[in-house]
């Protein structure tokens, strides 16, 4: 074959040069990305509330990451990790809006100041892709830039720096989408339009669909036939909200539709589907035990999320355990699968196609790190779960290898010390009974620590009431 030239598995040619292209498929990628939408939250993982026929089939035919997180806990942080490829101390953004969140008489130190947008220039995912000669398509919640046609997109509907929409039924209010009839539902319309999207693209040439349902973050709100269902089912202790299951069950549905457009489409050979969410559930309306609080925290409730990765005869029909992996693995994944020239990016993740081929070596023992120095403000926050009164999270670090995870807390300097395979619920803090594990994580997280330039939050904040 020309090296100049890829040919697909649906026999469409590429009549350009694909820029570090040699001898090998350029696949088409789709990243569906849902928001707020906890690792539970699914009937095949655990839920017999919700609804999810779609992404269950998905799971089943795909790769399935039993041990899959986002890079921070909640969604712009964990979305500029995804489409950087870095982790937050490289991009500056470590939460949404004012890092200083809460009662400032309940903080005891001085929040890290946060980045609000990427700064220009930075590395994003769309525009590598681009570069390589992929389309590129934004559908839904962008939330890290003010306009993701400034960073590699060639078509943007319904993204701009809103993390949420003002209703999910026309009128919009949306800046980037215009508003359909009084009443239309805005889960149903972005899963059109990347139904749209996909039948009208260019077959001789790969795309990129970035397809970021703004659901299920808040506000709740779903159609009145769904929530009357739901209504009528029996609930569970950890799942009983019915305007929450008839948006899952809204998404499930606009996911389903874009699947079976790629598979009307011929292009399911030659398409990489990817099913992941931004951060865990939101614990006061969706609980996801057995894993520990919910977004905003960094125990497994908040960062653990489902991760599925799908292309027919490529990568089917398993799943894969005890190997901890984080979302910004993707980008060296995706710039992988498009032959880019890789030595010129900043890239902290590692590519999981190995992994996906079965190759473990390298990845089960790959230290994953987290660095929230900031205040992330609880509604109703279940101290039991979140482990400190107020709020969500305090300034805290983390570190997982293997099968151990460690918590460094800011204002105390207190450590935690979990064995996740163990202890899920992280409900046995082993630091005081392994001093030498203890000892060996924490040196690892300062030597990481350094390695980024993570800035730690020390100066005292002078509102704080001593209790």
């Amino acid at each position: 074959m020309n090296t100049n030239l890829g040919i697909l598995t649906t026999g469409y040619l590429f009549l350009f040069p694909l820029k570090g292209m040699a001898q090998q498929e350029c696949p088409n990628i789709i990243l569906i990305n849902i928001d707020d939408y906890g690792w539970t939250d699914m009937s095949s993982n655990g839920s017999s509330y919700y609804e999810t026929p779609n992404i269950d089939r998905l799971r089943q035919q795909g790769v399935w990451f039993n041990e899959a997180y986002a890079g921070a806990a909640n969604s712009a942080p964990s979305r500029a990790c995804l489409l950087t490829g870095q982790y937050t101390p490289r991009h500056g953004i470590y939460t949404v809006g004012e890092p200083n969140r809460g009662k400032a008489s309940e903080r005891k130190l001085i929040a890290i100041p946060n980045r609000e947008v990427l700064e220009s220039g930075i590395q994003m995912l769309p525009q590598v892709l681009k570069d390589a000669g992929y389309q590129t398509c934004h559908i839904g919640k962008w939330h890290v830039t003010d306009d993701p046609l400034q960073n590699g997109m060639d078509r943007n509907i319904g993204g701009n720096h809103a993390g949420h929409p003002k209703s999910y039924f026309s009128p919009y209010k949306n800046p980037g989408l215009k508003d359909g009839e009084e009443g239309e539902f805005l889960m149903d319309r972005l899963g059109n339009e990347a139904v749209n999207y996909l039948k009208q693209v260019d077959k001789t040439r790969p795309f990129f669909l970035y397809y970021a349902t703004y659901e299920v973050h808040t506000p709740l709100q779903a159609e009145v036939e769904l929530i009357d269902k739901y209504k009528k089912k029996p609930v569970t202790e950890a799942h009983d909200n019915p305007v929450y299951a008839a948006m899952v069950e809204a998404m499930d549905r606009n996911v389903g539709k874009v699947l079976v457009a790629v598979r009307e489409m011929g292009i399911e050979e030659n398409t990489l589907i990817v099913f992941t969410s931004d951060n865990g559930g939101v614990y006061k309306i969706s609980r996801q035990w057995p894993l520990r609080a919910g977004k905003g925290s960094f125990f497994e409730g908040g960062i653990r999320v489902p991760l599925v990765i799908y292309q027919k005869g490529r990568f089917e029909k398993r799943e894969i355990r005890d190997i901890p992996v984080l979302q910004f693995d993707l980008f060296p994944t995706f710039v992988e699968l498009a032959g880019v020239d890789s030595r010129s990016l900043q890239m902290d993740g590692r590519s999981l196609l190995p992994l996906l081929r079965g190759q473990t070596k390298g990845y089960d023992k790959r230290p994953l790190f987290w660095h929230f120095p900031a205040y992330l403000e609880g509604d109703k926050v279940d101290t039991r779960e979140s482990g400190t009164p107020h709020f969500r999270t305090r300034p805290v670090s983390v570190v997982r290898q293997g099968a151990w995870k460690l918590i460094e807390h800011y204002e105390t300097g207190k450590l935690e010390l979990y064995n996740i395979r163990q202890d899920v619920s992280e409900k046995r803090n082993l630091s005081a009974d392994n001093p030498r594990k203890t000892k060996t994580l924490h040196e690892l997280l300062e030597n990481w620590k350094k390695k980024v330039g993570a800035p730690e939050p020390t100066q005292p904040n002078p509102k704080y009431k001593h209790e």
